[in-house]
């Protein structure tokens, strides 16, 4: 064994055990979506005394922290995101009323004198008592920065609630001044009051006992709050006065409620079609390839636990969508295996001076190139995904990452240890026909002998592109795109009957309850999802009393609430994220290869994102952060089948200087063929697997991921290659120079690697 063999084996047992280690001791840290609970995203807004900026924002992220604390959540998580957001998950949570309610108050505590009811006309400021009465108030005489601790008890007989305060040494010395002033008013008298005020509204405006006395006040350091409270009121004054108050207002721009339900029957669908199609999907690779074939399973086998291993090593957050972003990513694994046997095989037809092991060698090193090409645009795809998406998809965009390079060290690490290690074998050197690479493969002699021209007709390629594109662009114009309430801003709520429930029936019940405007549709077997623009929480409530009024027990399964400010703000960020890829793509592809190919390969890619836009909108499909997702991946896995053919076509023609480029093209066409097609049904396997048993959440990501693969899979020969004989012919620029002509690999050591069959002698 080379050193450089025994240095990638040392590489796989180290990663492969880590992973293992990781995968034993480390449980997955799983999204909201995965697990149930309610995420809020807040914003916070400038005061007249505060500008919100970074600073202002984490102070008032420790002033939350307190907050969600008292609550009782269990495992909660508050993070900043940004100069002026902060992202609160609160697993465990299905009503985020009380949540949202004394998170998002500012809390902003302050205890005033009253003034007398003979004071001047216009002194003090006008409010109101907590019974409506009207009521002067002073200047502010203490602030919420001088209270220390608060709770919620009752009184000695048992009867009523009230809210115990105690003050810090500043805060007991401006109470007992402001309790004395107040003492020396006669009973009666609205000065004898001292009004203790949160957010602007009067909460509480006590009359001072007359066993206070006058210039004395209230010492001790403590007092009561006390009022018409319930239990609940009660507590939340005493989380919001022990809490603080928040140095700048918030608002509340996105609020997401997932059920524990929906969740674990995400899990369940996901596991049972990643079961299926890394099944099928390896059980081909076996047919098509044989001993590789199985050795490749073997690999693919790995890349998952190497993915999960450092999914949960670095503490990513694992969301439905990354469920997803791992299945894709073993696609590229599937690839990259595919992409080297065909070279190997193409190597071993041509006569490798060592053989099948000389063969494979070879073609894990002329199919680095592509390979490495490949994952780097599909990097950049989701590099751009995770800086322009939101919530879930963010964690899809991780995943994918992830997974990139997981399926990169399985096909070129551990899958070649393996592959190498059996073709040094004496049994399988004896039996060439059991490796899978003794042959190009029926379908690559079959165009071997056939030799169609398929770029004879390349304008009738292009036109029928640009007939499909019209078509599905004006499913556009005709029926418009159904964006999702990501990009609109509003309401969707998805609600799971114990009865079944007509639609007619519960649109009728939703319009009762006063929403008739509301979008309701079924969804699922007997789920009903209501779609409306702002709503409160206590207005969705209604909604459900009313479904529950006609359909039995009715569940909440999932509650998205997406603000108008920032439904444009993801609207915008999408646009920009696909005209930014299509620059990075563009730019990346020009500069490793020339800004022929780069075009050719980004309209096609543009190609393929439109066909599936269009037939979004002619199926009336959502139009959301998910389907984001799904058309980056399209534009990384459309530049891959592109990047592959182009690869090819300048590797043939350097080789070629003085023939047509178009027989070049057709060449390269015929010889990656194979490839293409044998990529596109292993990844179609696991697609097809997601879509059929992926569950609603993952059935429009998949579909458009499938349909993207295959409308891909057809332009990345018959739009791409004919954009780039078009744009060849006004380009200046010579063939492309043959690369330095390099011997079969050797390892280190002392003379060429030796066969059984070889006897050692050197010319």
């Amino acid at each position: 064994m080379s050193r450089a063999s025994l240095a990638r084996a040392l590489l796989a047992l180290v990663v492969l055990v880590l992973s293992a280690y990781f995968t034993l001791t480390t449980p997955p840290r799983l999204g909201l979506d995965l697990r149930g609970g309610t995420q809020i995203v807040l914003q916070t807004k400038d005061s007249s005394t505060t500008k919100a900026d970074s600073r202002s924002t984490d102070r008032a992220l420790e002033v939350l922290r307190k907050r969600v604390d008292a609550l009782g959540v269990s495992e909660p998580t508050l993070a900043r995101s940004g100069d002026r957001r902060i992202i609160v998950e609160l697993p465990g949570v299905q009503d985020p009323r009380e949540a949202a309610k004394v998170i998002g108050q500012t809390a902003e505590l302050t205890f005033h004198t009253v003034l007398a009811a003979d004071a001047p006309v216009g002194q003090g400021k006008a409010s109101t008592d907590e019974s409506g009465q009207p009521l002067r108030l002073g200047p502010t005489a203490l602030t919420g920065d001088g209270v220390k601790d608060a709770a919620s008890s009752l009184d000695e007989f048992g009867a009523s609630r009230y809210v115990g305060v105690d003050f810090t040494g500043t805060g007991d010395r401006a109470w007992s001044t402001l309790t004395a002033n107040a003492a020396c008013a006669p009973p009666g008298d609205p000065a004898r009051r001292v009004a203790i005020v949160l957010d602007g509204k009067v909460i509480s405006s006590p009359q001072v006992d007359p066993s206070v006395q006058c210039g004395v006040g209230i010492v001790g350091g403590r007092t009561s709050i006390t009022g018409t409270f319930t239990a609940q009121e009660a507590e939340d004054l005493s989380v919001l006065i022990k809490g603080g108050a928040l140095p700048v207002p918030v608002e509340v721009l996105e609020q997401r409620t997932v059920g524990p339900t929906l969740g674990a029957d995400a899990i369940d669908a996901s596991g049972k079609a990643a079961l299926i199609g890394l099944t099928l999907t390896a059980l081909f690779l076996i047919v098509v390839y044989r001993l590789v074939g199985l050795l490749a399973a073997v690999g693919l086998a790995s890349y998952g636990l190497i993915s999960y291993g450092a999914l949960v090593a670095l503490g990513a957050t694992l969301t439905l969508p990354g469920l997803a972003g791992l299945l894709l990513s073993a696609g590229l694994a599937i690839d990259a295996n595919v992409l080297v046997f065909e070279r190997a095989r193409e190597e071993q037809a041509a006569g490798h001076p060592r053989g099948l092991r000389g063969a494979l060698q070879n073609g894990f090193t002329k199919a680095w190139s592509a390979i490495a090409d490949s994952n780097v645009t599909t990097l950049i795809a989701a590099g751009l995904l995770f800086l322009f998406a939101s919530g879930p998809v963010r964690g899809f965009a991780v995943t994918l990452c992830i997974g990139v390079l997981a399926s990169m060290v399985s096909a070129l690490v551990v899958c070649r240890v393996l592959t190498e290690t059996a073709m040094a074998r004496g049994p399988v050197l004896k039996r060439p026909g059991l490796t899978g690479l003794a042959t190009l493969g029926r379908f690559r002699n079959w165009l071997i002998r056939r030799s169609p021209d398929l770029m004879r007709h390349r304008r009738r390629w292009l036109a029928i592109s640009a007939v499909a594109v019209v078509l599905a662009t004006s499913g556009i114009a005709v029926r418009g795109l159904n964006f999702g309430v990501e990009f609109t801003g509003g309401r969707l709520v998805e609600y799971s009957t114990s009865t079944t429930v007509p639609v007619e029936q519960a649109r009728a019940a939703v319009a009762q309850a006063g929403f008739p405007r509301a979008v309701v549709q079924q969804s699922g077997d007997d789920d009903i999802t209501v779609r409306t623009g702002q709503i409160s929480n206590d207005q969705q409530v209604r909604i459900q009393e009313a479904l529950q009024a006609g359909g039995g027990s009715v569940t909440k399964l999932r509650d998205e609430l997406v603000g108008p400010t920032l439904g444009d703000e993801l609207r915008q960020k999408a646009l920009i994220a696909l005209a930014v890829a299509l620059a990075a793509q563009l730019a990346y592809l020009a500069v490793r290869f020339r800004w022929s190919f780069g075009a050719a390969a980004v309209l096609a890619m543009l190609h393929d994102v439109l066909i599936v836009l269009g037939v979004f909108a002619w199926l009336g499909r959502p139009i959301d952060g998910v389907f984001l997702a799904a058309t980056l991946t399209i534009i990384g896995v459309s530049v891959n089948d592109s990047i592959v053919t182009l690869d090819r076509i300048r590797e043939t023609w350097a080789g070629k200087r003085t023939a047509p480029l178009a027989e070049v093209a057709n060449e390269a066409i015929l010889q990656t063929a194979p490839r293409t097609i044998n990529t596109g049904i292993g990844a179609m396997f696991i697609l097809a697997a997601l879509t059929v048993l992926g569950g609603d959440s993952l059935t429009d990501f998949a579909f458009a991921l499938l349909l993207g693969l295959v409308v891909g899979t057809y332009s990345s020969a018959f739009t791409a290659t004919p954009l780039l004989l078009a744009f060849d012919r006004h380009s200046s620029s010579p063939p492309p120079m043959p690369k330095r002509a390099s011997g079969p690999s050797r390892p280190s050591g002392r003379g060429p690697a030796r066969v059984p069959q070889d006897s050692g002698a050197v010319v």
